[in-house]
């Protein structure tokens, strides 16, 4: 029996076309959770900016891929930054071989160290301005739970190589989330299973992105969007159809949640 229900929100709650949850998943979870189901979000956003959800509430929130969950929007349950030799070692690379943009992601606050083109597509994905700050000196001593960083997949090795304690995880094409090792939505998920002493046979967990393919291995059920990259649907149990056309909502009703 499913006690609860992880979302991933940019491209399976919310259409990257229409910037919108379709009225089916509203109106499917809003059944579930009258069912006595929990529901919780999956994302790669920071709680400050998880601000494209028309209002609809959640039980918990996995937020920073997996590095700092919460209960309801205030109470923390868990949290994981990064190792600061790494985030040391990055801004090394950045002030001596790139000038890359990239987000720093603190506990509660997000700043960053230039803005082109593709910053500001994120931004406006985000719905929010964000703190430009150009001296990276000011983060070596600053806890980090995530760097979103802009570069091609190409560059990927060569970044990462010097980050000995970290992993990359992408949902969009041209930037990437960089967060400790230890830590996925996967691992959220187990924070919310001790939390509230379900199994995670009793989960299953929503996601269309390279961010979520840890999450649908790990859930009880996983279920990939029609709209995700084929290496995320090889990870789940099912493929439903994409965002747009009623994903979730079909979903649930292949699993009679609905």
């Amino acid at each position: 029996m499913i006690k609860a229900i992880f979302f991933d929100i940019d491209g399976t709650l919310v259409s990257f076309n229409t910037h919108r949850i379709p009225d089916s998943t509203r109106k499917a979870i809003e059944t579930i959770k009258n069912r006595g189901i929990k529901v919780f979000i999956a994302t790669g956003r920071h709680i400050s900016v998880i601000n494209n959800l028309d209002n609809m509430e959640f039980d918990g929130y996995i937020t920073l891929n997996g590095c700092y969950c919460l209960e309801g929007k205030e109470k923390v349950i868990f949290k994981k930054s990064l190792d600061q030799a790494d985030v040391n070692s990055f801004i090394d690379y950045l002030q001596q071989e790139r000038e890359l943009p990239c987000l720093f992601v603190e506990e509660h606050n997000i700043s960053l160290n230039k803005i082109d083109g593709e910053v500001k597509y994120l931004m406006s994905l985000l719905k929010q301005d964000l703190l430009w700050r150009e001296n990276l000196d000011y983060y070596r001593d600053k806890e980090l739970f995530q760097l979103t960083a802009f570069f091609k997949d190409y560059q990927e090795e060569e970044i990462m190589s010097r980050l000995h304690h970290c992993s990359v995880m992408r949902w969009y094409p041209t930037f990437a989330d960089i967060i400790s090792k230890e830590v996925d939505k996967g691992v959220g998920i187990d924070q919310f299973c001790d939390y509230y002493g379900f199994s995670l046979e009793e989960t299953m967990a929503f996601g269309d992105g390279g961010n979520d393919i840890e999450m649908l291995r790990h859930a009880g059920i996983g279920v990939a969007m029609g709209n995700a990259r084929e290496e995320v649907q090889q990870a789940a149990d099912y493929v439903t159809d994409s965002v747009d056309n009623d994903g979730v909502f079909k979903a649930l009703q292949h699993f009679e949640l609905i």
